[in-house]
């Protein structure tokens, strides 16, 4: 059985600008903001502008314009941090890992030696999310 979208979850509530959030990339299609609790530093969040709960109904022309801006924001991040590698996770439906149930790509730069946080275990304070999110943005203008 498909669900609805939500249009009170909280990536829809950032879009409307209801919550702020550590922008570094946004155009028509899609807005990339860090997660405040990252697994990684670094950790940014892509996510489409149009209503898509999950991969699996989203249109897929549309898709095929917001994975371009997921490239181009992990190639960003990548650069920026100087990483040794990328993580690209993208779950679908509770039993696939997720959370927030509006389409939403997870790009967490990686080191070697450097593990991942589990999910959802700090937040992670201003300051530093506002260092990462302008070495970030600067590389994605």
């Amino acid at each position: 059985m498909a669900h609805a979208y939500d249009n009170h979850n909280v990536f829809a509530r950032i879009l409307r600008g209801e919550i702020p959030c550590y922008k570094v990339y946004e155009d028509e299609i899609a807005l990339a903001f860090l997660d405040i609790m990252p697994r990684i530093d670094g950790h940014t969040l892509v996510i489409p502008k149009f209503p898509a709960r999950t991969l699996l109904d989203a249109d897929p022309d549309k898709l095929g314009e917001l994975i371009k801006r997921v490239q181009k924001v992990a190639i960003g991040v990548k650069n920026s941090l100087g990483a040794e590698g990328l993580t690209l996770l993208q779950s679908n439906e509770s039993a696939g890992g997720q959370v927030i149930f509006h389409l939403h790509f997870h790009i967490m730069p990686r080191w070697e030696g450097i593990e991942l946080k589990p999910p959802a275990s700090a937040m992670e304070g201003p300051d530093v999310l506002e260092k990462f999110q302008a070495k970030i943005a600067e590389a994605l203008r």
